[in-house]
């Protein structure tokens, strides 16, 4: 069922036209991956459907009743009341009828003892009304359920007594999901909803969606959640909307096939017109009436010809990191590091050993410990205990995700000309042009830029380090996918060695040939990509829950198993029984149905009554005794 439809939105600012002529429909039930480079367009779509942006025109039709919840990139709220309280608020009205029951229940105990029963009976009536919407609303599971979407969401219990407006802009943005996913809306309108979660809490946030029995419509970077979750993309480029009915890989797929024939048609087209064109040319300066007449015929042709518009080519960034020399094999031991802030113990007993050439991805959960371990590396901050000991001509090159490497009182070519003196003029400006800063951007000052614009200069700023280990924290934050796929392709390509700590579980999946798992217990190495240590991170659980079985368990569990073989048997003798049953009651009835067909038979009433009674009394029976084998069978 259409919950949604667009009919030729457009919307401009000013003079740039952001959308035109956007059409699709939404289906109940549909998941749709909105995806398209920065700037696009895609969170003023979201805006328009979300009625909070007008539209210049076209039509949006809309179901009746339709429920709309819409998170927000950016979320800041004020508020007073505790995490939970916040939660608590979606449930107002239950938590209004349930203390409407309560008072039901006294005044019900009150009459009762009074003995008034018409007042009684209307009381009675209303609880029982109110009861069964109570039950069906979830009214006795609420409070669980607000827990349970904000420990999935990353939330520790002890946060929940938390003022909501002292949290940190992450938690805040996560505290906002949370009361959208409670809401239930009928089409949820996501904005990069995985910003601000780790791994475990996106996992978590891919099965409460691909469950989900609204429509989704989610605007998001991260191609793994993309490929898990949704059904549908939704491509946003060049103003226009292109719907593809898969997943993103399969897209993807697609994708550069559909690129690969417009172009080879595009160009095709483009050589058959230059080749008429020249003969139009040739017939022309040949003069005569013959020819010039060919010439016109072919020129209407020409005319007439619907000329195909050249295929997009997206803007790129180009990377390529080269080491200036090679280092030692042994690249960086960290043994037995220990770290404390204020008697908290962060980091305790962290050892592991990267060799030249390994691409290594860092994970763990928010708070873990991941930024502070990169930052000792680094020499940045002091380490209560152990060794960290580089290997010989290493020359590291370092990510920040925050990008305070950037002077952001600088320009754009300030920023990279002060570090590299040598570089010309043209050499510069080619560089940042390979970066997509071109003409006066080069000249914008670094305060005035977007994440993604910086996150694309504090690249540019290590590949020109040409450092053989780069240290990268959350390098994918604030690109689009086209610029991580750049990205990977050329650490892919890297020849030195690679410490990543990343969310994007894609970019994992890609770059990386081991994992290093921070949690509370320590360093657990993994010798794979992401898929890899999934894989075996749920081997080892499978054999800890194995090994964690007692023997009086797995007697139960033979119990209960020997129970279950037991009742099967009994439930195929008591089929039996009732088919055999219904076999002979079909039979009795077959007789009375011949007797009753005996003309003979109507000259005594009274005997045709008695046969009557007797067929619709086994007919009740025979009825009875389906409605029990339908019962038995179907479980």
């Amino acid at each position: 069922m259409i919950i949604l439809t667009c009919n030729n939105i457009s919307k401009t600012y000013v003079i740039d036209q952001i959308l035109e002529d956007i059409s699709f429909n939404i289906e109940d039930g549909d998941k749709i991956g909105l995806i398209g480079l920065n700037g696009s367009g895609k969170t003023t779509l979201l805006n328009i459907l979300a009625g909070e942006t007008p539209k210049d025109s076209g039509d949006i039709y809309i179901r009746k009743d339709l429920k709309i919840g819409y998170l927000k990139q950016h979320s800041n709220f004020e508020s007073n009341r505790t995490v939970f309280e916040e939660c608590l608020q979606v449930f107002s009205p239950l938590i209004e009828m349930e203390l409407r029951l309560r008072k039901l229940e006294k005044e019900i105990s009150i009459k009762s003892s009074e003995g008034l029963s018409k007042e009684l009976d209307k009381l009675m009536n209303e609880y029982s009304y109110l009861l069964e919407k109570f039950n069906e609303s979830n009214g006795y599971g609420y409070r669980s359920e607000i827990k349970g979407v904000l420990k999935g969401l990353g939330f520790k219990e002890d946060e929940f007594d938390k003022q909501a407006d002292i949290l940190s802009g992450g938690q805040k943005a996560r505290l906002s999901l949370a009361k959208l996913l409670l809401e239930k809306p009928d089409l949820l309108l996501l904005d990069e909803p995985t910003n601000h979660l780790d791994i475990e809490a996106i996992n978590w946030l891919e099965s409460y969606l691909k469950e989900y029995r609204g429509a989704i419509l989610v605007i998001s970077h991260d191609r793994y959640f993309l490929d898990n979750v949704v059904n549908r993309i939704f491509l946003l480029e060049n103003r226009k909307l292109k719907v593809y009915n898969t997943n993103y890989s399969r897209f993807m797929t697609e994708r550069k096939k559909e690129l690969e024939l417009l172009k080879k048609t595009y160009e095709n087209q483009q050589k058959e017109i230059k080749r008429q064109e020249e003969i139009i040319r040739r017939f022309s300066n040949y003069g005569g009436q013959r020819y010039i007449r060919q010439a016109q015929s072919r020129q209407k042709l020409l005319d007439k010809m619907k000329t195909l518009d050249k295929p997009v080519d997206n803007k790129k960034i180009k990377i390529s990191f080269e080491p200036k020399i090679k280092s030692g094999k042994d690249v960086l031991r960290v043994e037995g590091i220990g770290k404390s802030f204020n008697g908290f113990e962060l980091l305790k007993n962290i050892d592991f050993t990267i060799y030249r050439g390994e691409k290594v991805g860092l994970i763990g959960p928010n708070g873990i410990g991941k930024t502070t371990l990169f930052k000792i590396i680094l020499g940045k901050i002091p380490y209560d205990s152990g060794n960290i000991i580089l290997g010989h001509h290493v020359h590291i090159g370092y990510f920040d995700q925050e990008q305070s490497n950037l002077n952001l009182s600088k320009t754009v070519i300030d920023e990279i000309w002060d570090e590299n003196p040598k570089f010309d003029h043209f050499q510069i400006r080619s560089i940042l042009s390979r970066f997509l800063f071109i003409g006066d951007d080069i000249f914008k000052e670094i305060e005035e830029l977007s994440g993604g614009e910086r996150g694309r200069l504090a690249l540019l700023k290590l590949m020109l380090s040409k450092a053989n280990f780069l240290m990268m924290d959350e390098p994918t934050n604030h690109l689009d996918i086209y610029s991580k796929e750049v990205l990977e392709d050329a650490l892919q390509d890297y020849e030195g060695t690679l410490l990543v700590i990343s969310h994007d579980r894609y970019f994992l999946n890609k770059v990386t040939d081991k994992i290093l798992e921070l949690s509370e217990k320590g360093i657990t190495e993994y010798m794979g990509n992401y898929d890899y240590y999934l894989e075996k991170k749920n081997q080892v659980e499978i054999e800890e829950e194995e090994d964690f079985k007692t023997k009086t368990q797995i007697k139960l569990e033979r119990k209960k198993e020997r129970e279950k073989l037991a009742q099967e048997k009994k439930r195929k003798e008591e089929i039996f029984a009732i088919e055999k049953s219904i076999e002979e009651m079909e039979g009795r009835i077959e007789e009375l149905d011949e007797l009753l067909c005996d003309p003979e038979l109507y000259e005594d009433p009274d005997k045709v009554v008695e046969l009557t009674k007797q067929r619709e009394k086994l007919q009740q029976e025979l009825d009875s005794l389906y409605d029990t084998w339908i019962k038995i069978t179907e479980f």
